[in-house]
């Protein structure tokens, strides 16, 4: 029976005892509650931690940031009143807005953004370009503190503003945590404090309105201006089989479940009191991440091969679908879209077994082991990772499959060790293209080595790129060096792209006020 099929049905049999009287009843008290299905489980709880985009989403809630992004990605100023540029660029003095505190009502002091910043720098690649640049950070008075550079650093505020995996500010206490290492309490000064009592991994998420938050007076925008929320308190519900979630979404147990399976967005069209939409238009990128640390991809050549046996369509159809208009090939590390994408790489990815084939009898591969990690609860990644071990077997390669739930990839992917000692070969993830976009914000493209993402790519040269992006004189000269370094990472194979798809949510009509062109947030919804 094919999987949609099967999916169909069981939402349907689910759906056969729905009454008008459990209808109603599901939806009694609702008004100040909204409960909200994740893209995934929440098992990593500190967004500075890991990269992983519902850790992200989780941290938005519980803490806020410097700066944000508007719809147009401009810096705004969120905790921050405003800031000084002094000494020709080497001085940046940030105030805060006054009466800022934390959950716990400790007030907000710069020494918490100091020690914030420090953390997120040893661990976000446009961090790791600030700090290369920092002769001291400067503690003025409660409310403002200096960053003193070696240097100019043009992108300042986009550093400080930026969406994907931002600076968020913890209390001082709790920054000074070791980067390697998760915070032990989950305390920021954003619209919604953390229910640590009633959360549960891989059943929920508690959230409940804090009291104390100081909204700036300027509409919500993306990440940016007043994020006020209506609802005392927001549950998420982890739900990860697609046809409970779709049951329940029908029925109305629950307000909006963020990624819908493509299969079941045709039942929840037939819902009237349905309301289906992409709300960022940009996109996310499917990608395979290899271990660069042990064999069998530590050989060039080896990676090489499986970059040119890929078929992005191959990918695309099992997570995304059929629905061709909700997807599309992107044989380059730069997003379509975005300012630097100048077009398909067929050349490094001619998504041909046969040349493939005999790339890898070349490569001097002896038959290693390759175990890819896989979320067996995420449908938008789970089938990467099976589409990926049907093709390496047809290469030849040794496969083995570690399937698990996405939390345990989540933490497994962070060993170093060999295969033998629990480490991994590959995993694949997806991740915004708008914050994959350029070479501060991506870690695709970036060759740290032990500093980088999972996977660790070291590449001198790569680095060098990034820093001639950041003070190219001109844009002529950025988007020199972001395609030279785009093109470097895929002949290196840092990433292997595997397509460019959009996200239709899904949510009740009953709520109004949904932002635009951001992340699911709860900031302006309303019950009507």
């Amino acid at each position: 029976m094919k999987r949609r099929t099967f999916l169909k049905g069981a939402v349907a049999a689910g759906l056969a005892s729905t009454s008008l009287t459990s209808l109603a009843r599901a939806q009694a008290g609702r008004s100040t509650l909204m409960k909200f299905v994740p893209q995934a489980n929440l098992s990593a709880l500190d967004p500075i931690w890991t990269t992983a985009t519902v850790t992200n989403n989780h941290g938005y809630y519980v803490f806020d940031t410097l700066f944000g992004a508007d719809m147009d990605f401009k810096p705004q100023p969120q905790m921050a009143e405003g800031h000084e540029v002094l000494n020709d660029g080497k001085t940046w003095r940030i105030k805060l807005r006054d009466g800022l505190v934390f959950h716990d009502g400790a007030p907000v002091k710069a020494a918490d953004c100091v020690a914030s910043l420090k953390r997120w720098c040893q661990r976000d690649p446009y961090g790791q370009l600030l700090a290369k640049v920092v002769e001291n950070w400067q503690v003025v008075d409660d409310r403002v503190f200096e960053i003193k550079l070696t240097r100019a650093f043009p992108t300042m505020l986009e550093a400080l503003a930026k969406v994907d995996t931002p600076p968020f500010i913890m209390p001082e206490r709790l920054a000074g945590t070791d980067a390697s290492k998760q915070v032990t309490e989950i305390i920021g000064s954003g619209p919604y404090r953390f229910i640590p009592g009633e959360y549960v991994s891989g059943s929920r998420v508690v959230y409940e309105k804090f009291a104390g938050y100081k909204p700036r007076s300027e509409p919500a925008s993306r990440n940016a201006g007043g994020k006020t929320g209506h609802f005392e308190r927001v549950e998420w519900q982890v739900l990860p089989d697609p046809a409970t979630a779709a049951s329940a979404m029908m029925k109305g147990e629950v307000d909006w479940w963020e990624r819908p399976l493509t299969d079941l967005q045709p039942l929840l069209a037939s819902n009237p009191e349905i309301r289906r939409e992409a709300t960022d238009t940009s996109g996310r990128m499917a990608i395979m991440r290899l271990n660069h640390l042990h064999p069998p991809f530590n050989n060039p050549k080896v990676r090489q091969a499986v970059r040119m046996a890929v078929n992005q369509e191959d990918y695309m159809q099992a997570t995304q679908g059929d629905d061709t208009t909700l997807w599309q090939t992107c044989r380059s590390l730069w997003p379509r879209g975005t300012p630097y994408y100048t077009g398909e790489q067929e050349d490094l990815m001619p998504q041909s077994l046969d040349k493939a084939k005999a790339a890898l009898a070349a490569s001097g591969y002896a038959g290693e082991k390759v175990v890819i990690i896989s979320p067996t609860d995420f449908p938008d990644i789970g089938p990467l990772g099976q589409v990926t071990g049907e093709l390496l077997q047809r290469l030849g390669m040794n496969v083995q499959m570690a399937d698990s739930d996405w939390g345990t990839v989540v933490q497994r992917r962070g060993n170093r060790e060999s295969v033998e000692k629990g480490g991994w070969s590959i995993f694949h993830t997806t991740g915004p293209a708008v914050g994959w976009s350029n070479p501060a914000l991506s870690l695709l493209v970036r060759g740290q080595g032990a500093k980088g993402w999972f996977g660790w790519w070291e590449n001198e040269t790569a680095e060098k790129l990034a820093e001639e992006w950041l003070y190219a004189a001109d844009a002529a000269g950025q988007k020199k060096a972001a395609v030279a370094l785009a093109r470097l990472a895929l002949e290196e194979v840092a990433t292997i792209p595997l397509g460019q798809f959009v996200i239709r949510t899904a949510y009740r009509k009953s709520l109004t006020g949904m932002l635009q062109g951001s992340a699911p947030y709860p900031w302006g919804l309303r019950r009507a």
